[in-house]
């Protein structure tokens, strides 16, 4: 790994410094803007989950993101800290567990077209077949890339941008160097149509790894080609992407890979209707193939499954197999709108994902097996101006071995989710949730309690209970506190092991019981 004592960092910390220094005494009528993000736990013993933590019974995850702007140049930096990690983040599974550093910074200079961008880049091409860099807080996952980046636009008709530089695992930043380009051309603007949209994309990513692992190659190259069309209601996308020799994943033989994706969305008055397809071989791309982890990733392979918030319905989130993927969802939106109360109206929606492996390699008897099955309906009901309900039913089945073996667990989950708002600010929203299975951890039952007022309280109860196997409740109340541009949230629970998710990019999170603090604000 790279030393943190790298030219390109003492610069830009020195050179934000000033920055923020200048801003704040009103030099160069700029403008400094920050936001300071707060994660804290205190974990206790709970016998019932067999949690007995020995040490750092206190633990979290701070960042601090400082941004100044003045005419065409803006530059910023982000300060994190792990004091230590929170259970289940892997940052926390590093050997400087504790830590408090420089997590990002960036210059950038923009005038007539031209970009210069020098520090931690975060961009995509595409839809990130071949290339994602972003942060998620939620999964502890920043893969940004330190270098430099130079792009040019001609309008809305010509864009091209390329960069450079070396990718972040965690805390540090990687001997592997990342080149790229992207092209993106609009033949819609170059001929002025107005109710027409046909714009192409091209992108390149080398990936080169000087002390790479048996059977992978130096060079990695990767390609795509995307197409965006829309007329009236109508889009369509399709972007094919490809990549030569490599290790998609860890323990796995290195083999080329190819990845398309094709998505169609339709929009008329009151009806939507949106469909996804997509196949993966091999495409997961790693920073380096010596490493592991949710970290340790290029590129950004999409989930088409739907992501919910209720929790009996997420607890066991679709995970893609970066090795090989058959996956495709349908959503169907319906509105009815009542013609003597406006506020009375009904939204239907309707949704199905489904994935399975494209190998017979990929399962023990050499068969392509269902790896994913969400079968979903839900009803919005809004009867009135002060009162509304959903009605949600899903029919999920899941293979924890993403098909090698010939095991599923089938849930049946039922939600019931009314609102009622008693005035302009006071609101009391209340969910009942079902899960009925013969597999796994069998039945459960959970409901939740919150209290509003609008815009600076809130208070809530939860409380999550498998009847069918453990006993256990995994309970959780809290209070939030909302002023301005800041917000406390106080919550005391105990929490089930688990994958948390997002798009189909997944830590395991392990049990445990514990006194949250969460502080979020801006200035």
């Amino acid at each position: 790994m790279k030393s943190d004592n790298r030219l390109l960092s003492l610069l830009s910390a020195g050179l934000l410094c000033w920055i923020s220094s200048s801003a704040q005494t009103g030099i160069s009528n700029g403008q400094f803007s920050a936001s300071l993000e707060s994660n804290s736990i205190i974990y206790m013993d709970d016998p019932v989950l067999g949690v007995h933590p020995k040490e750092d019974h206190f633990a979290s995850n701070d960042y601090l993101k400082m941004d100044y702007s003045s005419g065409n140049f803006s530059a910023g930096i982000q300060l994190e800290g792990y004091l230590p990690a929170l259970y289940g983040f892997e940052i926390g599974d590093q050997t400087d567990y504790r830590k408090f550093f420089l997590a990002s910074k960036y210059i950038n200079w923009q005038k007539d077209g031209l970009l210069v961008h020098i520090g931690d880049i975060y961009d995509q091409f595409g839809n990130g077949l071949i290339y994602r860099s972003f942060e998620d807080r939620n999964l502890g996952l920043n893969n940004s890339l330190e270098g430099i980046q130079a792009g040019y636009s001609l309008g809305r008709v010509l864009s091209l941008r390329a960069m450079m530089g070396h990718p972040r695992y965690y805390t540090e930043y990687l001997d592997t160097w990342v080149r790229g380009a992207d092209l993106q051309f609009s033949l819609s603007e170059l001929l002025h149509f107005d109710s027409l949209n046909l714009e192409f994309e091209a992108g390149y990513v080398n990936r080169y790894e000087e002390n790479y692992a048996f059977e992978a190659e130096p060079n990695v190259h990767l390609y795509s080609a995307a197409l965006n069309f829309s007329f009236q209601g109508l889009n369509l996308k399709a972007e094919y992407a490809a990549k030569t020799r490599d290790i998609p994943a860890v323990l796995q033989n290195a083999h080329s890979g190819a990845a398309i994706l094709l998505e169609a969305l339709y929009n008329r008055k009151n009806f939507s209707i949106s469909a996804d397809f997509r196949i993966l071989d091999h495409m997961g791309t790693m920073l380096s193939t010596t490493l592991s982890g949710t970290a340790n990733s290029l590129n950004y392979l999409p989930s088409l499954s739907r992501q919910y918030h209720y929790m009996l319905a997420n607890l066991n989130p679709h995970q893609v197999n970066v090795v090989g993927e058959a996956a495709g969802q349908l959503d169907l939106f319906y509105k009815l709108k009542s013609k003597e109360n406006r506020h009375r109206y009904w939204t239907l929606h309707l949704n199905a994902s489904e994935a399975s492996t494209i190998s017979p390699s990929q399962a023990d008897d050499g068969s392509i097996r269902l790896s994913w099955l969400d079968v979903n309906a839900d009803l919005l009901c809004n009867w009135s101006k002060s009162f509304k309900t959903t009605f949600l039913f899903s029919r999920q089945e899941w293979n924890p071995s993403h098909g090698f073996q010939d095991i599923s667990y089938v849930s049946n989950i039922f939600v019931m989710e009314a609102s009622y708002k008693f005035a302009k600010k006071y609101a009391l929203r209340g969910e009942i949730q079902y899960l009925n299975s013969q597999d796994y951890e069998k039945d459960w039952i959970a409901a939740l309690l919150e209290f509003s007022i609008a815009p600076s309280l809130n208070v809530f109860v939860s409380d999550m209970y498998n009847s069918g196997s453990s006993k256990v409740h995994y309970y959780n109340a809290g209070i939030a506190l909302s002023k301005n541009r800041s917000r406390l949230q106080l919550s005391y629970g105990r929490n089930r092991a688990g994958y948390v998710c997002s798009g189909g990019v997944c830590r395991y999170s392990p049990a445990y019981t514990g006194l949250n603090f969460l502080l979020t604000t801006s200035f």
